[in-house]
Order: C-alpha cells, then structure tokens, then sequence
C-alpha cells in the first residue's frame, strides 16, 4: 500500500470560537460555566485571546503548510439580541477570511460549533418553535456577508453532542436528562441542518455544505449486538440519514467505544485510557469513515474534519496521528473517497466541560502571556503535510 496521499489531498487544523475567542460572555456556554453544580471544571475566562490574536493564530496555520483552517463563527457576537445584527463582529470574521486567503489557505466556516445566544437559549433552544427559522435566517445573511472568504461551509458541528450531552446526560447546557427530549432535539437538529443547507447554498456560488457528526467505533462485547445497533440508531444514523445532498459528510472521530448487552463498558485491560476517560484506540478514524462510506451508499464524499489527542505526551500525539493516518491511507486504498485531513485542535483551548487540563493542541498557549509555542508534533504534522506522505 502507498503511503502517499493523493494529490490535492486538504490538510488542515481546526478551533472553535469559543474555545478560543475569550469573553464570549453573551452564550448559553458562558452561562452554563458560571452554573454551580454544572459540572464545569473551570470557566472559558479569556480562552486563548484568539479574538485579539486571530493574526496569531493565521500565522501559525501559514508556518505549518497547512491548505485549509476551520474555525466557527459565534451567533451570540453576531446577532447579540433577536433580529440585532453587529457589523462589527462579521467583519471581525470577514478579516479572519480575508487574512486566510491571503496566506493561500481555504476558509472553512462552522456556523454553529456548540455554542448559542443567550437569548436563544432562554426562550427554550433548540426546543422553541422558531428554533430552526432563527438559525436558518442567521445562516443565510452571515454567509451572504461571508460569502466571498468561505471555501467549504459546516453547519452545525456534531449535532449528536448538542443533543444527547445537553438533553438526556445534562453535561452541557441546557442540562436536562429526557430521552423523550433528546430524540426531539435530534429531529429538530436534523430539520436546521436540512434547512441552513439551503439557506448557505442560496447565499454564496457554490460553496460545498456539509454536517461534521461525532463519530465513534462502537464495539460489540459478549452479546453487545443489539446495544450497538441501539447507540448508533441514536447517535449516528439520524444525523446521517440528513446528509443526503450534502455535497460532504464531516467524520470527526477520537476512539472507540465498547458495548455490553447493558451498555458501555470500560477500557479493554492492555489498552491506555486518556484523560479524558476513553481509550487510546487512533485506528478508530479509519473504522468510522468505512461506517459513513457504506451508510451513505458511496454517495458523498468524506473530510475528516476533526482527528486528534488530548494528552500532555506529545510523543503519543505524533503516534496517535500517524496511525490514525495509516487508516485513513487503507481507506483511499480500498477507494473510499477521503477529501482531506483536519487535526484538532492548533490550540491547547478550552476543552468544555473538562475545562483546559486536556491539551489536544499542536500549538502550547501560555495561560498567562497567550504565547503561542508549536510542539514537536506541529514539526511532525508539517513533515508529513510538506510530503503529502507518511
């Protein structure tokens, strides 16, 4: 098997607004990290000051040769209160564009990366009966005013995740615990992405949309079958069912999960837990874009649009890359269609719940100074993007 990529392969990294921007004060989020009892390690503060220092942040996407940079956009900036648009922060993201094409890298806007206004949340969410009409309307003039720094569009990131992490296991706001509730959010999430597809095809010239879905390797053990089918019926296939006509399907993929009759079970013995509590299993990528290749029907095209490590081990991370490439590599050889590579995170950032211990960024920032200091797996990364090889 090669172990080239072919050519015109994207490599690219990734961050979220609000894991990086700082003072985002205005969201659900922000909200929900000030909520005693959240289960929040810590608050997003200033996050990495990238709302200052996006030039930064551009700088370092440059230095490492890299031909795509996906970053969100936050509504709550955009559109503070119902129908009250701000100038200013849209152009705060048109400079960010601008700046990335400057420097020959593609713009690859999320419109929706976890995060949603205050105002939107206190009226009930994704619940409310305008949800979808509102978050279709911002997805329409935001990428009007963006259209022209805007190479590939994604809608809402990991849907599954908003759904199933806020509304039936209550570790992201709004908090709840409803099965009922969660398959509601689904459907509706499914509905918005179906509906801010058309608004972002209507508003630019043929920029590619797409839906980035959490995607996991779920594993049967001792009779885990049914439970399997189960978990993917709720966390994947829905979401997947909703990307017909997308012109690609965002696979974002960590690790693997394994399944008993009654549910989740722990680590395989032998197998090293990360801090975030799931394995060490990068072969899971390659197993997750075959599961969308087949699902789909060989329909649409994949990007992986998130692949990455939280760990303090920087050897590992470079280890953990290059294996989860030699998956994707296996992919293209059996002829898959994988359009590109997205490493998450450039940053060390604000990581959710679990605040900033886990550190998945090729990029270390100073919690102080904001210095960004590319690791050594930022020199491997960009080895490997220069020879477009392992």
């Amino acid at each position: 098997m090669t172990r080239r990529f072919p050519d015109g392969f994207e490599w690219g990294t990734a961050t979220a607004a609000h894991q990086i921007e700082g003072g985002n004060w205005n969201n659900d989020w922000w909200q929900w990290e000030h909520t005693p009892d959240s289960g929040c390690a810590e608050p997003s503060g200033d996050a990495c000051d990238s709302w200052n220092r996006w030039q930064d942040d551009v700088a370092v996407v440059r230095d490492l040769g890299l031909g795509s940079y996906r970053f969100s956009i936050e509504w709550s900036r955009i559109e503070p209160e119902p129908g009250e648009w701000s100038s200013a922060a849209i152009a705060h993201y048109r400079r960010i564009g601008d700046a990335l094409r400057e420097a020959d890298i593609r713009p690859v806007v999320t419109f929706h990366h976890f995060t949603a206004p205050r105002w939107f949340a206190a009226r009930g969410g994704w619940l409310h009966d305008d949800a979808i009409s509102s978050f279709a309307r911002f997805c329409e003039r935001a990428a009007r005013e963006l259209a022209p720094v805007i190479d590939r569009a994604c809608t809402i990131n990991e849907p599954n995740i908003v759904a199933v992490m806020g509304h039936l296991l209550g570790m992201f706001p709004p908090g709840h615990t409803d099965l009922d509730e969660a398959r509601r959010v689904i459907d509706v999430l499914c509905a918005a992405h179906r509906k801010s597809v058309e608004a972002i095809r209507s508003a630019t010239d043929g920029v590619p949309v797409g839906l980035t879905l959490s995607m996991t390797e779920y594993a049967a053990v001792d009779g885990g079958e049914a439970m399997l089918e189960q978990t993917r019926a709720l966390m994947e296939d829905g979401f997947l069912d909703a990307t017909a006509g997308d012109d690609f399907v965002g696979v974002q993929c960590y690790s693997r999960m394994r399944l008993g009759p009654q549910g989740p079970l722990g680590a395989e013995d032998g197998v090293t837990v990360l801090p975030m509590g799931y394995e060490y299993w990068p072969q899971a990528l390659g197993a997750t874009i075959r599961r969308v290749w087949d699902y789909t029907g060989h329909a649409i095209p994949i990007v992986v649009t998130e692949n990455g490590i939280g760990t303090d081990d920087d050897a590992l991370r470079v280890s953990y890359v290059e294996t989860a490439l030699e998956s994707v590599l296996e992919c293209l050889h059996d002829g898959i269609d994988v359009r590109g590579y997205t490493y998450w995170s450039l940053l060390d950032n604000f990581e959710w719940t679990f605040g900033y211990m886990p550190k998945f960024g090729l990029v270390a920032v100073d919690r102080t100074t904001f210095e960004r200091r590319p690791k050594a797996s930022a020199a491997r990364y960009r080895q490997i993007v220069a020879a477009n090889a392992l």
